[in-house]
């Protein structure tokens, strides 16, 4: 079943990881040098049998203000969060960063725990829990319960705990479907077991024998074994704490920051299209393509921020940016993010992924910025399905797979089958390739067909004496070349609406005719009549060219294919053309020749025509090609009996 996670936040010796210890026994500080220090520096880990029979599995964050990225890292899974504040000190830097950093991720339920309770009077923790109160107003914990606590005498310690099963009894919790994703927040080693895995499980279920992707990287595993705090699983669903262990992968394969999650299921991508908060805490305006790291997940990016509809943001303003990366990240629609400046480094702000593989943005004109505005009115008002045309209109010609589009939407399964039924059957979205379900929209098909009507076009007025496009040639002729089936799908409505005609191999409007202008048709009789006085002993080529010099060579190239192409001259060879009623004639006497005779070679076949080499041999190879005649050896006899 789904649980849920806690986390704590808080600055640094606020009492977090005591007050861990007073509620669940375990220490979170496993480090040697947290020992040392008296600090957390490292994600601790714990859990919380709770009487409504939930196990409430805990996270415990360093509070350091050098340890924030750890924090960051470990926050990214909390489904609530216990705020942790000591009434000796009250609100301090890392209380303000943390409570930012638990906004930005979406962090929507808590309470607030006063530490050291037992070092205050009681005035004092008054006037502490007014400033708090004051601090989270206009928050989701503006209506928190606040308890005061001492982890050295337990006072408050079950107060604390009766929150928690309150807030667990009042939950709903439903069955996870879909793809499983886990960031990984841990990685080591153990002797006989091999590579293991820990992380706040995110998404769907996983089970023993299963395989997990890791990405960026794109390595896979088999799930050798699974524990939830401690205990060995056959299977783990969302909001559990889990360890993982992997068959068929090298620790050094896998780093804190991968995201575990079914094969197929995520996009890497550099670029990421979100919403973006710039904290009002901020002292000064943040300009445009800014150098910045960006945290998802559990793993903190170097990039930069595109903003794509203003120059720069003042402190408190939001705006839509597209997140430029170095590395790729594996993320889902809706993934909260943090940024946090470059150098100094503190969170500046953050929001929300709305698209995890969108194109390069422009921002240049008044009208890119525009569309932009428009497109992230899809992404925040927009439905399902005007998100999946959006998508499929930016893919372009490519179109999307079901597959890919699950990915895009992080729609999964029979909803996303669902999803695609009316826009499917209105013809919003065609189906080009159905053995891999790969989706165009409908204005890209239009397009596509326009522009095929507009190349034929263009060509018949170029080339009025051809009589069509070789098919082919039309495809290659698109820079980058179209896809075959999406070509072919477009070919197969144009002809459905008669726009075009298709002949063999070619295409043409279908009323176009080859009009031959009074020198063209002198050139056509011209050509003609050559052919047909040289019979069997044409001019080669390169002379009947030379005897048309006075026509441009164009035009007589063209005129040549016109005949070749209604069957008023044949080519034998690059050079030598023939007039088809000699060939034609010269056939049925070969054909007579073979039937008495029973075969003939090339000498018989030159005493029988008078012809040289020059002649003969191509002809007896002509007859070979058209499946006249078969060659055997140096003899030749008909193919046909």
């Amino acid at each position: 079943m789904r649980e849920l996670i806690l986390g704590t936040a808080g600055h640094v010796d606020h009492g977090k990881t005591s007050l861990i210890k007073a509620l669940t026994g375990i220490d979170t500080d496993r480090l040697k040098e947290e020992k040392a220090r008296g600090i957390t520096i490292e994600l601790g880990f714990a859990y919380i049998d709770l009487p409504c029979g939930h196990r409430l599995g805990i996270v415990d964050v360093p509070g350091h203000e050098k340890f924030v990225r750890n924090m960051v890292a470990g926050a990214a899974g909390m489904d609530l969060v216990a705020f942790i504040i000591a009434a000796d000190e009250g609100i301090m830097p890392q209380t303000r960063e943390h409570f930012e950093i638990c906004q930005l991720l979406g962090i929507r339920d808590g309470l607030i725990v006063l530490t050291k309770k037992d070092m205050v009077s009681e005035e004092w923790l008054e006037m502490v829990e007014d400033d708090v109160r004051d601090f989270f107003k206009g928050s989701f914990l503006e209506e928190a319960p606040i308890i005061a606590v001492s982890s050295v005498t337990g006072e408050g310690v079950d107060g604390v705990r009766a929150v928690l099963d309150e807030k667990i009894r009042k939950t709903v919790f439903q069955e996870e479907h879909g793809p499983f994703r886990l960031a990984v927040d841990r990685v080591f080693s153990m002797k006989g077991f091999g590579t293991v895995i820990t992380g706040s499980s995110m998404n769907g279920r996983v089970a023993l024998g299963e395989e997990l992707e890791f990405y960026p990287a794109g390595v896979i595993a088999k799930v050798r074994g699974i524990q939830v705090h401690g205990m060995d699983v056959d299977l783990v669903e969302a909001g559990h704490r889990t360890a993982i262990n992997l068959q068929g992968i090298d620790k050094e394969q896998v780093n804190r920051g991968d995201m575990a999650a079914t094969p197929d299921s995520l996009v890497n991508s550099t670029l990421l299209d979100a919403d973006f908060h710039y904290l009002a805490s901020n002292p000064a305006k943040l300009k445009n393509r800014s150098q910045v790291r960006v945290h998802v997940g559990t793993r903190e990016i170097a990039g930069r921020l595109v903003f794509l509809e203003q120059d720069e943001l003042q402190p408190g303003e939001k705006g839509a940016v597209q997140l430029l990366l170095l590395e790729p990240a594996a993320v889902w629609p809706g993934d909260r993010y943090v940024i946090r400046s470059y150098s100094p480094v503190r969170t500046i702000g953050g929001g929300t992924i709305r698209n995890n593989a969108p194109p390069k943005r422009k921002r240049t004109s008044a009208q890119d910025r525009e569309n932009n505005r428009r497109v992230f009115e899809i992404y925040s008002d927009g439905s399902d399905q005007e998100r999946l045309l959006l998508f499929l209109r930016e893919a372009g010609q490519a179109g999307l797979t079901q597959k890919q589009l699950s990915t895009r939407l992080g729609v999964f399964g029979n909803r996303l089958k669902k999803l695609l039924q009316l826009p499917v059957s209105t013809g919003e979205i065609v189906v080009v390739d159905s053995e891999r379900q790969r989706l165009v929209a409908a204005p890209v098909v239009e397009s596509l067909t326009r522009t095929i009507l507009d190349v034929l076009t263009r060509y018949h007025e170029a080339n009025p004496l051809k009589t069509g496009l070789a098919r082919e040639e039309l495809r290659s002729g698109f820079k980058p070349p179209v896809d075959p089936k999406l070509f072919q799908y477009a070919l197969d409505t144009l002809l459905k609406k008669k726009e075009i005609v298709q002949e063999q191999a070619e295409i043409r409007l279908p009323g176009f005719a080859v009009t031959l202008q009074v020198d063209e048709q002198e050139l056509r009789n011209t050509i003609l009549e050559l052919y047909r006085q040289g019979g069997l002993t044409p001019p080669i080529l390169s002379e009947v060219k030379e005897r048309l010099k006075d026509f441009p060579e164009k035009q007589v190239n063209q005129v040549f294919a016109l005949l070749l192409q209604d069957k008023h001259l044949v080519k034998v060879s690059e050079s030598l053309y023939f007039d088809p009623a000699s060939l034609e004639k010269l056939a049925g006497q070969l054909t007579a020749y073979i039937q008495k005779e029973g075969e003939i070679d090339a000498p018989r076949f030159k005493d029988l025509t008078g012809l040289t080499r020059k002649f003969s041999i191509p002809i007896l190879e002509y007859f070979d090609r058209i499946k006249l005649t078969i060659r055997i050896g140096d003899k030749r006899v008909l193919r046909k009996g």
